[in-house]
């Protein structure tokens, strides 16, 4: 069985995006570098419902790019939900501004330029959801810079886990860091998780 057809399958049978992001997904790719960088429909409606169903008042997203995953968590978050997004390319944040101005969810989104591990250090309270989706090579700081700010039964989810399935043999410094991540998960009292061969590999967190 080709898992690629079975991908494209559970894409094709999830329910679509607004056009909004549609239209988000169509510009990032004419106009900005990387645009595989983008979640995804699968990965965003997985985020959407997520938030939905756990109703976060207080959000962290760790790497905003030009925030299709962003639009995502604000869509399913309540209406006097905040979501703050940590970004270090200007121009990723400009491109998203534009689109969460037009958006009925973007007046829930902060993006934040500058360095995540220094942003976080900045802040204060605790948050009730956070996505990881940034430098893989700092993947564990982050992780470990955020889980004391997560409140008890909050949600910590973590994008590109699988790494394109170079975990089972890392080689490079981020095949190394996620591996790394992902292990420690594994054995952290502190959390349970599920890790999930969707997409790039999803890891969700619940914390104790």
């Amino acid at each position: 069985m080709d898992l690629n057809i079975l991908d494209n399958y559970c894409i094709d049978t999830t329910q679509a995006e607004p056009d909004l992001l549609l239209e988000l997904v169509e510009k990032t790719y004419s106009d900005m570098g990387y645009p595989n960088k983008l979640s995804g429909k699968t990965i965003g409606r997985t985020l959407k419902l997520l938030a939905k169903i756990a109703q976060p008042k207080r959000a962290l997203e760790i790497g905003m790019f030009t925030g299709y995953s962003a639009l995502s968590i604000a869509e399913g978050m309540p209406e006097q939900g905040k979501l703050i997004c940590c970004e270090t390319n200007p121009r990723a944040i400009e491109f998203a501004q534009s689109f969460f101005a037009r958006s009925e969810y973007g007046h829930k989104i902060e993006a934040v330029f500058g360095p995540a591990l220094e942003t976080i250090e900045s802040l204060d309270g605790e948050f009730d959801f956070v996505f990881i989706d940034a430098d893989k090579r700092n993947y564990l700081n982050y992780y470990q810079a955020v889980v004391p700010l997560v409140k008890s039964g909050g949600l910590i989810i973590i994008d590109n886990s699988l790494w394109q399935g170079r975990v089972l043999d890392p080689q490079e410094n981020s095949d190394i860091a996620v591996n790394d991540l992902n292990r420690f998960i594994a054995q952290d009292a502190r959390v349970e998780n599920v890790h999930l061969n969707v997409r790039d590999g999803l890891n969700i967190v619940v914390k104790h």
